[in-house]
């Protein structure tokens, strides 16, 4: 892997893009007309690093709403949570799906991707809930790399009214949450969307975020061919088409629904 990308990446003025989102979210807010944002909150690193720029400026106009799956959620994700509610002092609602997950499966028929997907839209459901009853705006916590993959659900955690971190990569949001405060283990740990159990992010998708980001950056920020990503990268030209594939098979996640009669 060519450091020089990696260095590349990674070294950008942080209290300048924080200030930059924050400016964003009152913007967003005051055009909107809303009350203020929600958001859920995992425990990993993403949801934790739109908590922290929340708990600047919007403390007392924000909801995170945890919301684990007891029967696959690590104990030590929601435990991880509630230490982000601890050191930010968010207004905040604890919320078990696992009740909600088995009525549904009470009716379909079984599948595990499936049914992690529908976890996903589950949540998706409850912050909608919340946001209509309080007049929130719901907030993503997609980032720049999991996004151009299609590392996400759609109509799950892909939906939301506002995504403030989804221009930077994760390479960028590991730095950011260290400017940020936010404690070491969160964010050292294993990324995973924890849609079903012993779910790792980086295990799923096949490759480290390291490389995806340089592979990401080199094509759409650098603008270089593949051949060309995968020379500077000095990697597997295999590596790269893995990636793009990434990118082009989940097209239709990034764009509104397809209609007849349109160009």
């Amino acid at each position: 892997m060519n450091q020089k990308i990696i260095d590349e990446i990674i070294n950008q003025d942080y209290t300048k893009i924080i200030n930059k989102i924050e400016e964003f979210l009152v913007q967003q807010l005051e055009k909107s007309k809303s009350n203020g944002v929600i958001l859920g909150l995992s425990g990993g690193i993403d949801s934790a690093v739109v908590a922290y720029i929340c708990k600047r400026i919007l403390k007392e106009k924000t909801l995170a709403i945890i919301m684990p799956d007891t029967q696959i959620t690590p104990r030590t994700e929601t435990e991880d949570a509630m230490k982000m509610i601890s050191l930010t002092g968010l207004e905040y609602k604890l919320v078990d799906i696992k009740p909600i997950v088995n009525e549904y499966s009470n009716y379909l028929e079984p599948n595990e991707r499936a049914k992690g997907n529908l976890r996903a839209r589950i949540r998706t459901n409850i912050l909608y809930y919340y946001a209509n009853m309080k007049n929130y705006l719901v907030l993503g916590s997609s980032d720049k790399s999991e996004y151009l993959i299609g590392y996400f659900t759609k109509y799950g955690d892909g939906a939301s009214d506002i995504v403030p971190i989804i221009s930077l990569y994760k390479l960028q949001v590991r730095e950011i949450a260290k400017v940020l405060g936010i404690p070491k283990n969160i964010i050292e740990k294993k990324s995973s969307p924890h849609l079903w159990k012993e779910h790792e992010a980086e295990k799923e998708i096949g490759a480290q975020y390291e490389e995806i980001d340089s592979i990401l950056y080199c094509i759409f920020e650098k603008k270089l061919s593949i051949e060309k990503t995968a020379e500077t990268l000095q990697i597997e030209k295999q590596s790269v088409d893995k990636v793009y594939k990434l990118y082009l098979d989940s097209m239709h996640k990034r764009e509104m629904q397809q209609r007849p009669f349109e160009d």
